[in-house]
């Protein structure tokens, strides 16, 4: 199977962090697993904390799952914990779309009976937590507390620097352990390049054994899932009643006269009409006689 891990990171701000990213992609995934990196090449990729940055930057994801769309990806996965765009994604494609965060939550819930979360700074808190209520999973949230790490680009250094990653290490142990201590049973940490770094350096746990849900792996074996499950229920697996239904066929050809070539599941009555005049092929002219006997 093949899918599209969509970063939201730039490559030459985040070197460090990128390649550690493959690294554990590559450790975690079947043997039969290709997984295509992608992170933002047009506009930002450096601080999607800020509301206005992250919907800049969205822009990129949606063109991008309508490209791995029609390159036959089987899955689109979304590696930031904001789960920017995710809706209009599902909304674009009919193949599985999970989100960092949305898919870590649910993960959690079958780990513990409630979940904790560790922010990277106060900027980042309110976001996620108001992701968490949009999951209408706010009744399994047992706390929060955050760390202190104002620009995300330094987290970069931990990769290689010893004695950053420790700093990083110290603020997120203290913040997850304050989470136990409110009664946590999983620890969640709260954006991808903690979530690579504690994959990175084999973290998995905080104070009284409780287990740290690492999301970046949970994203790619719950991908893999979904690409499993979609197979076996014939390509059903994203609901396209109501919420994600894309527009029809009947009003496809004026959506594109002024938004350009969206939607590419969507067959418009141009494609319809030249699908309905292709001469049916000898060989199934021959099987459908064979039938009829």
């Amino acid at each position: 199977m093949k899918l599209w891990y969509q970063s939201m990171s730039r490559q030459e701000a985040w070197g460090h962090y990128n390649v550690a990213l493959r690294r554990i992609l590559d450790r975690v995934k079947d043997a039969d697993t290709e997984i295509e990196v992608h992170g933002i090449t047009k506009r930002g990729g450096l601080a999607d904390q800020f509301h206005y940055l992250d919907y800049l930057e969205s822009g990129e994801v949606m063109e991008n799952v309508q490209i791995a769309t029609k390159r036959g990806f089987d899955a689109f996965l979304i590696g930031n914990i904001g789960d920017p765009g995710i809706h209009a994604c599902r909304e674009i494609t009919t193949m599985p779309v999970l989100g960092l965060c949305e898919t870590a939550l649910h993960t959690a819930c079958l780990m513990g009976q409630n979940f904790s979360l560790v922010t990277i700074n106060e900027k980042f808190t309110p976001r996620i937590i108001d992701n968490v209520h949009r999951y209408k999973m706010e009744r399994r949230l047992s706390a929060v507390n955050r760390m202190t790490i104002d620009r995300i680009n330094d987290l970069d250094a931990g990769f290689t620097n010893a004695a950053a990653r420790k700093r990083i290490f110290d603020q997120f142990m203290k913040a997850a352990n304050a989470n136990v201590e409110q009664g946590a049973e999983v620890i969640i940490a709260a954006g991808g390049v903690v979530m690579a770094l504690l994959a990175e350096f084999g973290v998995h746990q905080a104070a009284k054994n409780t287990p740290i849900l690492n999301g970046i792996v949970s994203l790619v074996k719950m991908g893999e899932a979904a690409v499993k499950m979609n197979r076996i229920m014939g390509g059903k697996f994203l609901s396209k009643r109501l919420y994600y239904a894309p527009p029809g066929t009947d009003q496809i050809d004026e959506i594109r006269k002024y938004y350009g070539d969206v939607y590419p599941t969507v067959p418009g009555k141009a494609d319809l009409k030249k699908a309905a005049s292709k001469p049916v092929r000898k060989t199934a002219k021959k099987a459908v006689k064979k039938r009829a006997r």
